[in-house]
């Protein structure tokens, strides 16, 4: 979808449709609504006051101008809630409620205007308010149907092919092209990311993943190099193979290198969990919702997304990604309750219960990630079902070694809408992973399952700067914002973003 800033008045401006953000309780005659309902003798002012629109959250309705009255064929008021209440993530559920509604209506091309967002304590600076917009444009148009037969004589509707946004002020609408370049590309990130999660096992593959990745590298010039069975034996990856061997899949490791800044600097690293398809292995999970279990490589999918992100913007740091990716299935070769295992870290591993797998691909992962000798490393994983008690299905549980990387994070998510949120990592929780047989178990039992993870995984990163986000309540669900849909929610794609953005500046 093409999103392009047009310098027109929006009174001026014939379209199919025209989206016009209304607030709740506001004059109905300020703003662009309010030029408009000029233009259309006060007809937004006579549906305000007959209370048939109040501007609530989410709220919508379509206005058909008076013959003669206004170039658009068709008005769509969308109500943004209290004008004190403005942010990002406002302009955001709003633009993604519009989308949707032209969506249904079948229109290939509309328009919208930005609300006067400049200025005041409570206002967005024109940049982040068409970013805010543009992302919301993009995610809430997202449609996941690939697997659907059409009948032969359905005629398709036709489809949103582009949007313009209205300003005449030159100056204003160059801050908007901005916007709109960041938003469009972190939107497309994060839609790629959906993809990848909502694909079925037995499509995206860990070799899926890695050809996705190559195709990455591909169009936006970065290094990809692919480890196979071969090379994680020789990297002595026994981690990533252990949990791999019950599967006819073979497993990969996935490394991506964005190296757009200085040659010497160091890089940041980001880290995802691809676990394709996840049964349990010989612990095997109940088969009600195991479907789900598809959603299990969306912390690799989301680094995949982000780095599709980061190579359009062509952001100018240097970046490393890495995402180990395998299935776990059980099968007379599978990793069983009771083994011992020894990791690319050195250290030797207890299996306490093989649905602890996703920590022991990431434990490679993070060991490996060292020899870039990374500022900062951060990992995402649908971790644990411990996160989901938590947090539910709000926040991402936030956890790491620095506090300072861990504020810098959770002030990112708050910024695009993916918050996170941090969890204790006292030294007495790391008493509960302590083996009798081995260096360390992967399972420390129910009690604080999300934050015993999280020490597991830092028993593997050695003297790096790093953070853990658990994203098993926020990376799919049922789809209640604006923006979402069922299925994978592509998070925490645009969180990774926006702190590689503020690292780059």
């Amino acid at each position: 979808m093409e999103i392009a800033v047009l310098r027109t008045d929006c009174t001026e401006h014939a379209t199919a449709l025209l989206a016009v953000t209304v607030f709740e309780g506001a004059d109905p005659q300020d703003g662009p609504a309010g030029r408009l309902d000029e233009r259309l003798r006060a007809q937004v002012s006579e549906i305000v006051a007959r209370g048939d629109f109040k501007g609530k959250p989410g709220e919508t309705l379509l206005v058909y101008p008076r013959d003669g009255s206004a170039p658009p064929e068709r008005l769509l008021l969308v109500g943004a809630g209290k004008p004190e209440g403005l942010d990002a993530e406002v302009l955001r559920r709003a633009a993604a409620t519009a989308v949707k509604q032209v969506a249904r209506l079948g229109i290939e091309r509309f328009a919208t205007v930005m609300h006067d967002v400049g200025g005041g304590s409570n206002r967005l600076e024109p940049s982040d308010a068409a970013r805010a917009v543009a992302e919301g444009l993009v995610l809430g148009s997202y449609v996941f149907d690939q697997f659907k037969t059409k009948p032969d004589d359905e005629t398709a509707p036709a489809k949103l092919s582009g949007v313009e946004l209205l300003e005449k002020v030159e100056e204003q609408a160059t801050q908007l092209e901005s916007g709109i370049r960041i938003g469009g590309a972190l939107g497309r990130g994060e839609n790629l990311a959906r993809t990848l999660g909502n694909l079925p096992g037995n499509v995206a593959t860990p070799t899926y993943l890695a050809d996705e990745a190559s195709r990455i590298a591909s169009d936006f010039g970065m290094q990809a190099t692919i480890f196979g069975p071969a090379e994680l034996e020789a990297e002595s990856m026994g981690a990533i193979l252990a949990v791999s061997q019950g599967s006819e899949q073979e497993p990969r490791l996935i490394v991506l290198e964005h190296r757009k800044g200085p040659e010497d600097a160091r890089p940041i690293a980001l880290v995802g969990k691809g676990l394709t398809f996840d049964t349990g292995g010989i612990s095997i999970k109940p088969a009600q919702g195991m479907e789900e279990m598809k959603f299990d490589m969306c912390g690799g999918a989301a680094v995949l997304g982000a780095m599709q992100a980061i190579g359009e913007l062509d952001l100018p740091i240097n970046v490393v990604a890495v995402v180990p990716s395998s299935e776990n299935l059980p099968s007379g070769k599978a990793l069983k309750p009771g083994d011992i295992i020894r990791s690319h870290f050195g250290k030797t591993i207890e299996i306490i219960n093989t649905d602890a797998e996703g920590r022991l691909i990431l434990a490679d992962a993070l060991s490996y990630v060292r020899r870039f000798e990374p500022l900062a490393v951060v990992d995402a994983a649908t971790l644990t079902g411990s996160c989901v008690i938590a947090l539910g299905h709000q926040a991402s549980a936030l956890l790491g070694n620095d506090d300072a990387l861990i504020e810098e994070l959770r002030t990112a998510g708050d910024r695009v809408g993916e918050r996170a949120w941090p969890l204790p990592m006292f030294d007495e929780y790391r008493e509960q992973i302590k083996s009798e047989y081995a260096d360390i178990k992967n399972s420390g039992g129910r009690p604080a399952g999300s934050i015993t993870a999280a020490w597991f995984l830092r028993e593997f990163v050695g003297d790096m700067t790093w953070a853990h986000l658990d994203i098993a309540g926020t990376a799919y669900g049922e789809g209640k914002l604006a923006y979402q849909s069922k299925g994978a929610t592509g998070a925490p794609t645009r969180l990774f973003v926006e702190w590689v953005l503020g690292r780059a500046a």
